[in-house]
């Protein structure tokens, strides 16, 4: 069939975007450059238009491209582009391995489809990206890897690091797997398994009814130029083609295809061995097709659908410390939490934010980490900076290069030094120069600009002094500090990040290295 090489095409292109999507989630080595990977995600429809919106830079408008393709060419983008759609490929591929599917053409749900649509739309407009960031695909593609797969690949990897190393091979190194929030894991681990569940069942229709961006796309595709079509004189109505189609939307009894929901992934030419389909340009129909636009039930909101449960991966644990003989008593006052620099506060944070946790992956020190409600419903799973699992790189400005919604701005190095994400707050009961009577000064020693020093306290002891006006809370003292369970140091956001003045900073006289195992 002269349309078959466009599966091929297809098939190709896909597989390839998304094993280096899944590589850039997990890369640890930084393989690929900032720019590479900002490039790389530039044509995923909702973060583009976020960054749009934030930035109003036509470098940020890759959603206008993939909207030019769709009128031109159909959901293309569904089909090749979407890291989410690819992988639900994958699962109805490996499902009909094991067990072999015919699927068929299903009836468009189309109150539950826009309802949706509308709900998560209607949201954004107001300032909750609640419904974007659990239901827009790239982002809960992004969450599947980091929070399920890549606990996984940095475990296989220290595994063959302990195994190379026996022999004197250094070719793997190992790298240290930190913390993540249980209820993030459970949450996406629910997701996971319902998705392959739909996909396995019933093909593409996550895309077709819960996705917001599927039905977006699925009424932009209704004018695209291009269509596929039935011949009715060659078609002989033997469902070949209604069994291959994952998106449920070829009705062979009618012979019509709905094209709001057709993902363009041309399975259905390979179906064929009678030349009944074909792909070319549209023409006014006034025949009767499945068509949504006259369906008035559109305009109303109703909920989303309720998932199902889930076990989780095993998650590796490595990190050292001194632990104090005493066990403090004073809970740390934390009232706001800490977002990252470039991101100018919580408000621009969690409205632009749609949790796709690639920052998560691709911070050096790893104190970006996955939440769960910490920021509220309204933030559900965006990341937060968690000075107990790490602290933030001084040096180091790789979540505003690479955020791919403008929720992360990109910010100067030398503008990062000096911009006040949040402040560092001293509990003299927990530190154990008060409890324990000895020597410590780890917080004093790693704060980068010096805003923790170390004063006389007694005993020839020294105790520390936070100056609030040049700290910059990138959580190093607080992450440096042994006490446990509460810290005897720690950091309390900005809502709104400030600057510091640069003459006021002090230096230590010697450079951290941060590669270093840190703190002790």
């Amino acid at each position: 069939m002269k349309f078959r090489h466009l599966r091929t095409i297809r098939i190709i292109i896909s597989l390839l975007l998304l094993i280096i999507s899944t590589f850039l989630f997990l890369d640890f080595n930084d393989f690929f450059s900032t720019e590479f990977i900002s490039g790389f995600f530039y044509l995923q429809f909702i973060p583009s238009v976020l960054n749009f919106i934030t930035t109003f830079s036509i470098a940020a408008s890759g959603f206008i491209i993939v909207i030019i393709t769709i009128v031109l060419f159909g959901r293309v983008y569904c089909s090749t582009i979407c890291p989410l759609g690819i992988l639900q490929d994958v699962i109805i591929y490996l499902s009909n391995k094991i067990r072999k599917r015919k699927f068929v053409f299903l009836k468009a749900r189309n109150f539950l489809r826009y309802s949706i649509m509308i709900a998560s739309v209607g949201l954004a407009v107001f300032g909750s990206m609640v419904l974007i960031n659990l239901l827009d695909p790239y982002s809960n593609f992004g969450r599947i890897v980091s929070n399920l797969i890549r606990p996984v690949y940095y475990g296989v990897n220290n595994l063959l690091a302990g195994i190379f190393e026996s022999f004197n091979n250094y070719y793997f190194f190992t790298v240290e797997v930190k913390d993540s929030d249980l209820l993030t894991i459970i949450f996406t681990a629910i997701f996971l398994v319902t998705l392959i569940f739909l996909a396995s069942t019933r093909g593409r229709i996550f895309c077709n009814t819960i996705c917001p961006l599927g039905s977006l796309m699925g009424l932009i595709s209704k004018i695209s130029i291009f269509k596929i079509k039935i011949d009715e004189k060659a078609c002989i109505s033997c469902r070949k083609c209604e069994f291959v189609c994952k998106a449920g939307c070829i009705d062979t009894k009618n012979k019509t295809i709905d094209f709001s929901r057709c993902i363009n992934c041309f399975d259905c030419f390979s179906a064929c061995n009678l030349n009944g389909i074909s792909y070319k340009l549209s023409l006014k129909e006034s025949k009767k097709n499945n068509s949504e636009l006259s369906d008035k039930s559109r305009r109303k909101i109703i909920s989303g659908a309720t998932l199902g449960l889930l076990g989780l991966p095993f998650i590796l644990k490595a990190k050292s410390g001194i632990l104090p003989e005493k066990l403090t008593k004073v809970v740390e006052q934390k009232t706001t939490q800490v977002c990252p620099p470039g991101s100018n506060g919580l408000n621009h944070f969690t409205e632009f934010c749609i949790a796709c946790q690639l920052c998560v992956s691709n911070c050096p020190t790893k104190v970006l980490q996955p939440s769960f409600l910490e920021y509220g419903l309204k933030g559900i799973m965006q990341p937060k900076m968690d000075f107990y699992t790490s602290f933030c790189n001084f040096e180091c400005v790789k979540c505003s290069e690479i955020c791919p919604t403008g929720a992360i701005l990109p910010i100067e190095l030398e503008n990062k030094k000096l911009t006040q994400i949040g402040i560092a707050h001293f509990i003299k009961e927990n530190c154990i120069v008060y409890t324990e009577n000895t020597d410590c000064g780890a917080c004093s020693e790693h704060c980068p600009t010096k805003a923790v020093d170390m004063i006389p306290y007694g005993n020839n002891l020294r105790i520390p002094e936070v100056d609030s006006e040049i700290c910059i809370g990138c959580g190093a003292c607080e992450y440096a500090c042994p006490t446990k369970p509460y810290k005897a140091i720690f950091v309390d956001g900005n809502a709104l990040h400030l600057k510091i003045e640069k003459t006021k900073q002090k230096s230590s006289g010697k450079k951290v290295d941060y590669k270093e195992e840190f703190p002790f």
